[in-house]
């Protein structure tokens, strides 16, 4: 399947910069990470398929998360109109954005963040919506989840989607994505996973302490790793001892 024409100008979000009347001091958290820096100094541009690799920590989340509490989905997860709330723990970032979106663009999306989809499934439960996810096993919630909400066209945003997954649950979200994109579904994507990372036709981004970078695929930092693990495991094992 491809994506269907809609030209840059209809992607829910084609720009991410600085809110102009919301400047973050660059001296606190989390201006003073480079990838987030990079964005409120120079703007980032982002295509139908945009992927976000880099170390545990270089803000690839940090990012995200504001991405989509500005885009005005809940930053625990669900929906544009999903209202639950468990702890806060995302940063101020977002009120520091200003997303530039396609004239005539969905504004609807979906945010589907690990770290806090247990309370979005109990949350989803008591108002009485879907099916109940709490007796599925963890990477069946992540893509009955996804399949249910196929319907929803705009923005979709997925932050290590790849903690409740198998290889084979990889590809099946790659699947369910790529329908999405073709139905005019735009996807931020971070991810440890060199399956998702191999997403069609995307654009890959590196972060780390250098900010953010244009990559290929074989060029990536994550791919090249676990190519080496995966060639000579005792190389890697035997630093534990």
């Amino acid at each position: 399947m491809r994506p269907k024409d809609l030209g840059r100008g209809a992607l829910p979000v084609r720009r991410i910069d600085e809110h102009p009347l919301a400047p973050a001091d660059r001296s606190r958290w989390p201006a003073t990470l480079a990838p987030v820096r990079q964005v409120l100094d120079d703007g980032l541009e982002l295509r139908p398929v945009t992927v976000l690799t880099g170390e545990n920590g270089v803000g690839k989340s940090t990012l995200v998360e504001a991405v989509a509490a500005a885009y005005g989905m809940n930053p625990e997860g669900g929906s544009t109109g999903a209202m639950h709330a468990t702890r806060a723990s995302e940063s101020p970032l977002n009120g520091h954005l200003r997303l530039v979106r396609g004239a005539g663009a969905s504004r609807r999306g979906f945010f589907l963040r690990a770290e806090t989809m247990h309370g979005f499934y109990t949350y989803l439960e008591d108002v009485g919506i879907g099916a109940p996810l709490h007796e599925r096993s963890h990477g069946e919630s992540f893509l009955e989840l996804v399949g249910e909400r196929t319907r929803i066209r705009g923005l979709w945003i997925l932050d290590e989607p790849e903690s409740a997954l198998s290889v084979s649950g990889c590809l099946a979200l790659i699947g369910l994505l790529r329908e999405l994109v073709a139905n005019g579904s735009q996807v931020i994507l971070s991810t440890h996973s060199p399956i998702l990372a191999a997403f069609p036709d995307t654009e890959l981004l590196e972060l780390g302490t250098w900010g953010i970078r244009r990559s290929t695929y074989d060029d990536l930092d994550l791919v090249r790793t676990w190519r080496l693990f995966l060639d000579a495991p005792e190389r890697f094992l035997r630093h534990l001892d």
